[in-house]
């Protein structure tokens, strides 16, 4: 059965070793049962630098207007990445870029796959890590102190009043960082992840530093609180047996550690970033985790593949090697946006083949037809390569959605 998408779906094209893997899933996977009204941006690095990073702008707008979008994994240039493309300039996270317009909540999640052991052996049920995505270390100025002074942070209120407040009497050289949160964000923030605890019926952890930073911190955990309240959520979890609480960062880790699973982890822009990566080890495999921005409203996703660009296997694809690299990752990229465009939409077949293609990878998987990240997390000498494991996957997908 072919199925039809007439809407559009935004498709963001990036770099290296995962644009491979992104064309591989298109031509074998998804176009052979689905025509598909694609609207694609160039996002390599070549690109961005060749239009002063304004492809990634249409490409956010477009997403917020066709309100889905598909990411492939892009570069973030360090220096030795401005000297390889001969770049203009350190051009920002793409992600970032997508982020600062569409707004919402990054929420991760893993992909479980009973075969593949867990390093963290207590995890049975996925930690779905809710990451702020906006503000902080993300949006700050970070500067270089050049020798002896006063750094101090400064406000000019639109009513003509200065405040100021000394960071540090600095005796020589060092650095300073100022950063900011609103609490329209903030609020928005805990609405989204009250909503997707509420979906996906699974308690809901705060987790932030208050009792350091008593006032920024504090801010978050004093906004959800309130929206808890006001929001009608207290009654709502009560119905449905889950619950909400905040907690210190490292308490959480260290609970989360010896938890079996099964929650949803609310942390701030830096922290969501780096327990993400930590959860997905944990569960087995960077390349098993899956990552959507979602609007404050719901209406609008972004789904990619919580990883890289795979830059050392690119290098090794270049030389005409075969990698085995994991596309799971970024076939769920796919599948999670196309089911956005379903409901949206009201295709229901749509959403059953997303849900199937699914299905899919992780039956093949517990076959033990896997790439060689998932076979040494197993213990299995035998891998499969990236394009052996695809193929595997759509023969498998044939066979399912045929019948």
């Amino acid at each position: 059965m072919r199925i039809t998408i007439e809407q559009p779906v935004v498709e963001l094209l990036g770099d290296e070793m995962a644009r491979v893997m992104w064309a591989w899933i298109k031509e074998r996977l998804l176009e052979p049962h689905l025509e598909m009204n694609l609207e694609p941006y160039d996002l390599s690095i070549q690109r961005r630098d060749q239009t002063d990073d304004q492809i990634t702008l249409s490409a956010a707008k477009a997403i917020r207007r066709h309100r889905v979008g598909v990411k492939c994994a892009t570069i973030t240039p360090d220096d030795g990445r401005l000297k390889e493309f001969d770049l203009k300039q350190l051009w920002k996270s793409p992600n970032g870029t997508i982020r600062n317009i569409i707004g919402g909540t990054i929420f991760r999640a893993p992909i479980v796959i009973r075969s593949v052991p867990r390093i963290v052996r207590t995890w049975e049920e996925p930690i779905v890590v809710a990451r702020h995505a906006f503000g902080d270390q993300y949006l700050c100025q970070n500067v270089h102190i050049p020798g002896k002074g006063t750094a101090k942070l400064v406000f000019d209120g639109a009513d003509g009043e200065r405040q100021e407040w000394k960071i540090h009497d600095f005796e020589g050289p060092g650095v300073a960082l100022g950063m900011f949160n609103t609490d329209q964000s903030i609020h928005e923030f805990a609405c989204a992840c009250f909503e997707y605890a509420l979906r996906s019926n699974m308690p809901l952890f705060l987790s932030t530093k208050s009792t350091i930073l008593k006032t920024y911190d504090g801010r978050f955990r004093d906004i959800f609180e309130a929206c808890f309240d006001s929001g009608g959520y207290r009654d709502r979890f009560k119905a449905a047996g889950i619950a909400y609480q905040h907690r210190l960062i490292d308490d959480m880790v260290a609970q989360a550690m010896k938890s079996r699973g099964g929650f949803v982890w609310a942390c701030k822009n830096y922290d969501g970033d780096v327990q993400s990566d930590s959860v997905a080890q944990g569960f087995g495999s960077l390349g098993l985790m899956t990552s959507v921005l979602l609007s404050p409203d719901g209406e609008v996703m972004e789904s990619e593949a919580a990883h890289g660009t795979v830059t050392a296997h690119f290098r090794r694809h270049q030389a005409g090697e075969a990698t085995s690299t994991n596309p799971i990752a970024s076939i769920f990229a796919w599948t999670r946006g196309l089911d956005h465009r379903a409901r949206l939409d009201g295709l229901e077949d749509l959403s059953h083949f997303a849900q199937a293609l699914e299905q899919t990878c992780v039956d093949v998987v517990d076959q033990g037809k896997m790439t060689k990240d998932l076979a040494l997390a197993a213990g299995r000498e035998e891998f499969l390569t990236t394009e052996a494991f695809i193929d595997a996957v759509a023969d498998a997908l044939n066979k399912r959605w045929t019948h």
